[in-house]
């Protein structure tokens, strides 16, 4: 095929996805042209019967002729990236057209319709790659707390060195302040950060402030949103947060939103400003049995719950969404000074504070829920990285932070495991696995769990080796978590949680 017979594909795809109206086509053609500087076409661009392929298939052909006819200054993923996100950008409306769409099917047909039909828009229009989102490896493990969710995240491409020197040679720029500023809106990117011209969001008003929904680039879960504070400000869970975030699960009630916590460590990786997470989809803790259940006595029909988890989670839950919001606020600022040197749990050292919470809303059966889960950043000798943080003996599956998405038992690991488990299988199949795991550099990490899992499982072979493994990763997953949780799950630990809940409620 011609430069031009993609074109046409490209726009014709556009028109098959209602992203614009067949009387916009030569329009739209002609920009393409100009951003590829084509000055002749050879056909319209509706005039032909085009395949019905994939948007990535239609783009890798079109990026491949501009790296050939060098309309590329390099071949690189970020190139591309941002030459076929200028691309796509023909297509996409300007953001008071796509809200207005938004608002038209929310009237006509639910707010569950509308998320749904703007989810499809952000992958029609490629912000949401389809083509890399598939790629993600995902399972599920079954566990005393249920089953866990794990996926293997393989949807970031990864950035070859010269790329790497080359963003570090980019100049630097305040504009955007940061990935979540309501300006990526449009903006064109550069080598050092991503292009947007196909970003839209949906405005919220939460709290009487102006926040925006998004989706995800990288999709972990169904509708993976992100809601971001119009004004960039530094991430704070204070009342103002639980009310934001029952104001929203009252205006999108099929949604959950959380946030991450506010302090290092066990924050999230982008503090500086302000913003949840949401989406239709439910979590494995959400689903969690409540082991014993308390009424608020100064909270009129208030519940609180200690929810079976290898993290301790309160849940909170109410009719009435102010006697919810200030029932976990004072929840909040008993645990921000509560101590209980007995299983290790201080509130500070000198004026650093340590406590703080990952705070989760639902609207279900006609009540408001916050889920608290307590978090504390507190670090050791033994424990540098976090006394509350994946301990070291667990770093060969993961060692980042336990953020929100972790918290609520869906396991984000990086993408170096799909490798170290395919080679990680063939080792544990030979006859000396012990031998074979230490002499490979890229699995020596995993030695000793190798062995435990050899030990374990005296039925491996060909057949079974990778779901073995699988299961065996959200195990210690579950491991994970139980390092991250304050109260641990033994008599101790629970008996010192209960004490907490009761002092809530003296």
């Amino acid at each position: 095929m011609t430069i031009d017979q993609r074109l046409n594909e490209l726009v014709q795809y556009a028109v098959n996805k209602d992203l614009i109206d067949e009387e916009d086509a030569v329009f739209c053609k002609n920009q393409l042209m100009e951003i590829l500087e084509i000055d002749e076409a050879d056909k319209a661009p509706l005039d032909e019967e085009n395949e019905n392929r994939s948007l990535a298939d239609i783009l890798d052909d079109i990026l491949d002729w501009a790296a050939k006819e060098e309309r590329l200054a390099s071949n690189t993923v970020t190139e591309r990236d941002l030459l076929d996100t200028k691309l796509m950008a023909v297509f996409a409306k300007r953001p008071s057209g796509v809200t207005a769409d938004f608002r038209k099917k929310e009237e006509s047909d639910g707010i569950e319709t509308a998320t749904a039909w703007f989810y499809e828009w952000n992958q029609d229009i490629h912000y949401i790659r389809r083509n890399r989102i598939a790629k993600n490896m995902n399972w599920k493990t079954p566990t005393e707390y249920g089953d866990l969710d794990i996926t293997i995240n393989l949807s970031k491409p990864e950035k070859d060195p010269k790329e790497i020197e080359a963003a570090k040679k980019a100049s630097t720029s305040n504009y955007p302040l940061c990935l979540l500023c309501k300006e990526n809106v449009g903006y064109a990117g550069r080598l050092n950060h991503p292009a947007r011209q196909n970003l839209r969001t949906i405005p919220v008003d939460l709290n009487g402030e102006e926040w925006h929904l998004q989706f995800s680039p990288y999709v972990y879960y169904h509708e993976h949103a992100i809601v971001l504070s119009a004004a960039h400000e530094p991430m704070k869970i204070t009342v103002n947060t639980f009310q934001r975030l029952l104001d929203f699960v009252q205006q999108y009630p099929h949604y959950f939103i959380g946030s991450n916590a506010d302090l290092p460590i066990v924050g999230g990786s982008i503090l500086s400003h302000d913003h949840y997470q949401a989406g239709k989809y439910e979590f494995p803790m959400a689903s969690a049995e409540e082991e014993e259940t308390e009424h608020l006595k100064d909270y009129q029909g208030v519940t609180v719950s200690k929810v079976k988890w290898p993290m301790s989670v309160l849940r909170v839950k109410g009719s009435d969404k102010n006697q919810v919001v200030q029932a976990s606020e004072m929840i909040r600022k008993k645990w921000q000074a509560y101590d209980d040197e007995t299983v290790g749990v201080y509130s500070q050292t000198g004026d650093t504070p340590h406590h703080t919470i990952t705070p989760i809303a639902r609207y279900r059966d006609k009540k408001y829920e916050l889920d608290l889960v307590l978090r504390n950043n507190r670090t050791s000798d033994e424990h540098p990285m976090g006394i509350f943080h994946p301990h070291k003996e667990v770093h060969h599956i993961k060692k980042e932070n336990i953020g929100l998405i972790e918290v609520m038992g869906l396991a984000v690991l990086p993408g170096r495991l799909k490798s170290e488990l395919m080679q990680l299988a063939e080792a544990l199949l030979t006859d000396d696995p012990a031998k074979e795991m230490a002499s490979n550099q890229t699995i020596s990490k995993h030695l000793e769990w190798g062995r435990q899992v050899k030990e374990k499982h005296p039925e491996l072979n060909q057949e079974n080796v990778g779901h073995i493994l699988q299961q065996e990763v959200g195990l210690v997953f579950s491991t994970i978590l139980a390092h991250a949780g304050v109260f641990k799950r033994d008599n101790e630990g629970q008996e010192a949680f209960l004490r907490f809940i009761s002092a809530v409620n003296e």
